[in-house]
């Protein structure tokens, strides 16, 4: 099976996910970044993930405050050419989140995987979000690198939570142990 077809197969799955109860698990997923984000947020916008923040413009709410469900867009910079989008699952503080999303750590050697509930720290000045740290599997900690975000796009109010985004059990105390270490 190609990797193009295999992105392709996860991506129409991950469509059907949110109206039927015999599609498989958010978190089988693996593939890129924006299809995983779409599935689970609800939010339909296409293209590159650096593309959302300003193609959310005018069609679903945007800020700078997480909230479930909310869609985070990390900027176009060096370590990330086509940005990134990943769905908050969990507000643990008012520095701490956990996101779920996709290809970002390796999974036996491998990108693409879904991740539930990752560590990201607010490591921005102003305590505004624009600048984060982010749980990396690879080395079983925060990443050294800060990455920039342009903000949260909020989904509308049609829009259903899908069940997988956070675990039963998050580990809160680990994701803060993880940000202020």
């Amino acid at each position: 099976m190609t990797i193009k077809f295999r992105l392709c197969a996860a991506a129409l799955g991950l469509m059907g996910l949110a109206g039927t109860a015999q599609a498989s698990s958010l978190l089988d997923y693996v593939g890129q970044c924006v299809p995983f984000a779409r599935a689970a947020s609800g939010i339909q916008i296409y293209g590159d993930a650096w593309t959302w923040w300003d193609q959310a413009e005018g069609r679903y709410q945007r800020g700078y405050t997480p909230r479930p469900g909310a869609v985070i867009a990390f900027a176009k910079q060096a370590r990330l050419p086509l940005g990134h989008v990943a769905v908050v699952s969990r507000v643990v503080d008012n520095r701490v989140l956990m996101l779920t999303h996709a290809n970002w750590s390796r999974q036996n050697g491998e990108r693409g995987h879904a991740e539930q509930d990752v560590t990201v720290y607010d490591v921005s000045r102003d305590n505004d979000w624009s600048e984060v740290r982010v749980w990396y599997r690879d080395n079983d900690g925060l990443g050294s690198t800060i990455y920039r975000v342009n903000g949260f796009i909020y989904p509308g109010r049609q829009t259903k939570a899908v069940p997988e985004l956070t675990g039963k059990n998050p580990d809160y105390v680990g994701a803060l142990i993880d940000a202020y270490r």
